[in-house]
């Protein structure tokens, strides 16, 4: 087997990324949670692939099994599970797909495919059996994307998905942004990423620089669900880009056993104002297969959205939002 590279504080982020861990049983070694280990979590690791980044590694608190970060990535032996309720495409995004990696369910907007490839697996993930290789904007058909786009006036704001955009390289990030400006019509642009949270050193100069020079409003969502991710580092690469004027927004996703406690939801929307995002979705679970057991009721995510509006003022309090396929937007639970 070869081996990966070694990772330094002087890394990049590429060297960083090659570096994340891949296999269960070295992971769970390196949080102390040997003996956690069995063939069904390589089972369940085979079925959606397994990838955690040493940063976020570094974020979970050694040997707990309890920890809120790790149950978000360790596979388990309940997403091997079927349930009636629970699908492969919960929210219908193939239906969706118009072509060259453009997904369009909402007037006025456009989600843009524009890789397959994270930096971390989240095992709730609503795309965890998306078809990419087919549904994606792969780079020799970005010209079919634009074509597209430039053909659709009724949208004006794209947003780029995946995957996860921030794991194409600056240069690919610049030729598509740089591409996507020549559509006419556009009035803003958005990235919806998890890089900046699970990879900080992400934000390195050079994407700085590739998003600095978009002349359209471009607002970044990252997704942090709950405040013990809220690291250091994360701290100051939110810093480096609200300095290029980027709007900075979160959304969440409610997950049993990682953030549905109240003092989890009020200290994360504290966290996420005081480096200057503001609290935007709070998702119930898309209804994957392989995530029931992630899931909280409708009626307990009310009495708990409920509890933040006592705790927090309007502007800190996310919307509580579920996505349904065939509706006009997202809507509130």
């Amino acid at each position: 087997m070869p081996t990966k590279p070694e990772f330094t504080q002087a890394s990049n982020w590429q060297q960083e990324l090659a570096c994340s861990f891949t296999r269960v049983q070295e992971f769970l070694e390196h949080v102390h949670l040997s003996r956690l280990y069995d063939q069904s979590l390589e089972h369940a690791g085979s079925r959606f692939s397994f990838r955690v980044t040493r940063h976020f590694a570094s974020l979970i608190k050694k040997g707990d099994a309890t920890d809120p970060l790790l149950l978000q990535v360790l596979p388990s032996a309940q997403e091997l599970q079927t349930h009636a309720d629970f699908s492969l495409d919960p929210l219908q995004d193939q239906q969706a797909h118009q072509g060259a990696g453009i997904l369009q369910k909402y007037h006025g907007r456009a989600l843009l495919i524009s890789t397959s490839a994270c930096a971390i697996n989240c095992r709730y993930c609503f795309r965890r059996h998306f078809p990419y290789t087919s549904h994606q904007a792969a780079r020799d058909k970005w010209s079919a994307a634009i074509n597209t786009l430039q053909a659709s006036p009724d949208i004006t704001e794209i947003i780029l998905s995946g995957g996860d955009p921030l794991s194409l390289s600056n240069a690919r990030l610049d030729d598509l942004l740089t591409l996507l400006q020549t559509i006419p019509q556009l009035a803003r642009l958005r990235i919806h990423t998890r890089l900046p949270v699970v990879l900080p050193n992400r934000i390195d100069g050079e994407l700085l620089r590739v998003l600095g020079a978009v002349k359209l409003p471009l607002a970044m969502v990252i997704h942090v669900n709950h405040p013990n991710e809220m690291s250091v580092e994360l701290h100051q690469s939110l810093a480096a880009l609200r300095a290029i004027n980027i709007t900075l927004l979160n959304q969440a996703v409610l997950l049993k056993g990682v953030n549905d406690k109240l003092e989890h939801q009020v200290e994360l929307c504290e966290k996420l104002y005081s480096s200057g995002v503001l609290p935007y979705y709070l998702h119930l679970l898309d209804k994957v297969e392989g995530s029931r057991h992630f899931e909280v009721s409708r009626q307990q995510a009310r009495e708990l959205h409920h509890a933040m509006a006592a705790r927090l003022p309007g502007y800190l309090l996310p919307r509580l939002v579920a996505e349904i396929p065939g509706s006009s937007s997202k809507l509130p639970v």
